[in-house]
């Protein structure tokens, strides 16, 4: 009888140690597959920046393209209108949208910005008031028309890139607090954003006018941290930076 104790007591310990050990085993698998989901989730989080920034680049190299056409377009027109001929050369709306220069007959007359009632298609209004940005008397014009496209398209994928170039034309007309706010906008509600690192630069930029030199070095070294996939955003932040120390 008293040998069987023993056995028994052996045959429970190591029942109990293998079930340990069995869940043991179970959390490492369950703390792996929650490890491996946090990375698949990271490498998702940086191909959408990656997409992003893309689709910023994108965005940017159509507008310089149409400006480009349209440059090509006047001449042409002078050109004939010089030589008597008749120009008859067909573009699509989206070119047409782009027509910087005053100088140009125009398809749409400055009037058209001042008195602009949104459509309902945030893509075409943002097209529209975007043909307008380089006209510097109309700086004016169009931070109205943007203020009132905010209002309409609230939830508009194109509100970070509004917010940017609000930022852009208030910055131009030395309005410094107004171009800090909208160029902070675009780093607090849309870090994602192609024009985030630019934005927060530009912040800085402010900070150095304004003589914060403390709070401009911050700023200019989260641009640095935060950007670094960003090469121009992050090179024009380092050479502030190397110029303050």
């Amino acid at each position: 009888m008293h040998k069987k104790i023993p056995t028994l007591f052996l045959f429970l310990l190591f029942t109990g140690y293998g079930c340990a050990a069995g869940s043991s085993g179970i959390d490492q698998t369950v703390q792996a597959q929650g490890q491996l989901l946090i990375e698949n989730q990271q490498k998702i989080s940086d191909l959408q920046a990656d997409v992003d920034a893309l689709r910023g680049q994108l965005e940017e190299t159509i507008y310089q393209l149409n400006q480009t056409i349209e440059r090509q377009k006047m001449i042409l027109q002078q050109m004939a209108n010089g030589s008597g001929f008749s120009l008859n050369t067909n573009f699509n709306s989206q070119e047409e949208s782009f027509i910087p220069s005053q100088d140009s007959t125009s398809l749409i007359s400055s009037s058209d910005l001042l008195g602009w009632v949104a459509s309902g298609d945030d893509k075409v209004d943002y097209n529209f008031i975007m043909q307008f940005i380089n006209d510097s008397k109309q700086n004016n014009e169009v931070i109205t028309a943007f203020q009132k496209y905010l209002k309409t398209y609230p939830k508009s994928s194109y509100r970070a890139n509004v917010n940017y170039w609000l930022g852009q034309l208030s910055y131009k007309q030395s309005k410094k607090d107004d171009a800090s706010f909208y160029y902070a906008t675009v780093v607090k509600d849309f870090p994602s954003s192609p024009k985030a690192a630019d934005s927060l630069y530009k912040v800085g930029l402010i900070l150095l006018d304004k003589g914060d030199t403390k709070n401009a070095k911050a700023v200019f070294q989260q641009v640095v941290n935060k950007y670094s996939k960003d090469k121009n955003a992050v090179a024009l932040a380092n050479k502030k930076l190397a110029s303050l120390k």
